[in-house]
């Protein structure tokens, strides 16, 4: 077989998190900005962020929430209210101190002594104790409830060591948050959100997620519970793709989230978080990612197909630039995956060859290239990105159907793509997930012998305390996390692997982002 040459410069199998960051530059999704730990989010990475907004938005509607947005800025007081809350977020807080600058001894601009706020600001890391004390004043009877809220925000967590989309500074989010009248309800409502992610992160990203409760060191700061969605990465690392947490009435005691029960006492409500965020985008890109750049899966591509003319500057391009245009007309006037085709047709000069790499390296799922040749011959040349190489000769596999057949194949096309790409993730993770492991010393060797292992699953007997502590630090010198107890995992059947006691559930084990 002839040799393939790949688009970008950097191979997955070579340096991972060199490729990924080459995904990113080449795809133009987003480049560093000015400001240390942010990103500009270019417009095609953009543009995917607006599609799996729009579709999650869509999925959270239909379990009755209404957005609603709350200020960036929440006074200090808010979290000192929250203990637990404030100590998990204390070394990520951004605090807004002054609000003028005067200019300095040296010319420079510099806060304003006279300035000073009176109580300092946090820039959002989270909102709960602001919306706590929405809910507080919105809430009054039980006929109030239960208050379904979501907003898409920005959220600012002081990072050190980043990485585009999946560690940074400041990023995209959104963040529900709900009031109820029970803890049975709440717990409920825990779940259903759970399984609003899992659906949105199988059938629409296509990662081949795990839903599962974290453990007890794991749960975000003042939960009861906490619950996980975890997707396999292609170098075997975990990524927490989603998170849902049953928050009890500890947020309800500290803001005042009170109601009238129906024997017409004041009850505390029991509330419940969620949030998924841009660094999904960063799922998508290690897990469906190859060495010529992006894979998108159809639902979520800006563009889902991609014409583009073999333009020659001469008078016969307006005749092929109008074969290309009935073309295009037809496929979006379809529907595939629920929704309009989206297609673009490029005509910004330039040869077509050049265009081509550059959708490839941005995973729009279907190119079609044209030229007079093929105009004269009534077909088109029609690239797969999913199905990129002819593995005889080693050249792009290009189809070459009859203008009439890809207008009517490509929904089906794509629609394909979409299963075909989860199935792919999904035999992946399963593949790479090693079960039966019965002692921490083969747990060590495990995560020794591999560049890309994978992940474990143990038994382990739910330690707290003291003992919890001494699992994490044994598993934090291998840089080994758990991610989650997988719903629906095999019953156990042995001791736990940490501590010799019976085993009460299973645990996996990963190095994680």
């Amino acid at each position: 077989m002839a040799q393939i040459r790949h688009a970008l410069s950097t191979t997955r199998a070579d340096d991972f998190a060199a490729w990924y960051q080459d995904v990113i530059s080449s795809a133009e999704m987003a480049e560093e900005s000015g400001v240390r730990g942010c990103m500009v989010i270019r417009p095609w990475g953009y543009g995917i962020w607006e599609r799996m907004q729009r579709l999650l938005d869509d999925r959270i509607k239909a379990t009755g929430h209404s957005n609603a947005y709350f200020p960036i800025f929440i006074p200090l007081s808010n979290f000192e209210r929250e203990a637990e809350h404030v100590e998990g977020f204390a070394k990520e807080m951004a605090v807004v101190t002054h609000h003028r600058l005067i200019a300095g001894k040296d010319g420079g601009l510099v806060p304003d002594p006279e300035a000073k706020l009176e109580e300092p600001l946090v820039v959002r890391p989270t909102s709960e104790t602001i919306i706590g004390d929405a809910m507080a004043r919105w809430v009054q009877s039980w006929r109030d409830l239960p208050l379904k809220l979501n907003q898409w925000a920005n959220v600012v967590r002081w990072e050190m060591r980043t990485r585009m989309f999946l560690r940074t500074s400041e990023f995209l989010w959104q963040e529900g948050h709900t009031a109820h009248a029970d803890e049975a309800e709440a717990k409920d409502h825990t779940l259903t959100m759970l399984e609003v992610y899992r659906a949105f992160a199988d059938e629409d990203l296509a990662l081949a997620v795990i839903p599962g409760e974290k453990p007890e060191n794991e749960r975000f700061p003042g939960a009861v519970e906490t619950w996980s969605i975890e997707a396999m990465m292609q170098d075997g690392k975990a990524l927490q793709a989603g998170t849902s947490h049953y928050l009890g009435t500890n947020f309800a005691e500290a803001s005042g989230i009170k109601y009238q029960n129906k024997d017409g006492g004041e009850s505390l409500c029991h509330t419940t978080s969620w949030g998924v965020s841009t660094r999904m985008v960063g799922g998508v890109i290690m897990t469906h990612g190859d060495d010529d750049g992006l894979r998108l899966p159809p639902k979520i591509a800006p563009q889902q197909v991609v014409i583009l003319p073999m333009l020659r500057d001469k008078p016969e391009d307006e005749a092929l630039i109008d074969y290309c245009e009935a073309l295009r007309a037809t496929l979006a006037s379809q529907y595939v995956l629920g929704e309009p085709l989206r297609v673009l047709l490029d005509t910004r000069p330039g040869k077509a060859a050049a265009k081509r790499w550059d959708y490839v390296r941005k995973g729009a799922p279907i190119i079609i290239e044209v030229g007079g040749r093929d105009m004269e011959n009534g077909v088109v040349s029609l690239l797969r990105r999913d199905k990129l190489w002819n593995d005889e000769n080693g050249k792009p596999a290009f189809q070459t159907p009859t203008r009439e057949i890809a207008g009517q194949t490509v929904p089906d096309i794509l629609a394909h793509m979409q299963s075909s790409l989860l199935i792919e993730a999904q035999e992946r993770r399963d593949a790479n997930i090693t079960r039966g492991v019965t002692d921490f010393a083969e747990v060590e060797k495990f995560f020794s012998g591999s560049r890309y292992p994978g992940w474990v699953e143990v038994q382990w007997s739910k330690p707290t305390g003291t003992e919890l502590d001494e699992v994490v630090e044994r598993l934090k010198a291998l840089k080994l996390t758990m991610r989650n107890v997988p719903i629906g995992a095999a019953p156990v059947d042995g001791d736990c692997i940490f501590t010799g006691k019976p085993a009460t559930e299973r645990v996996l084990l990963a190095k994680a982002y």
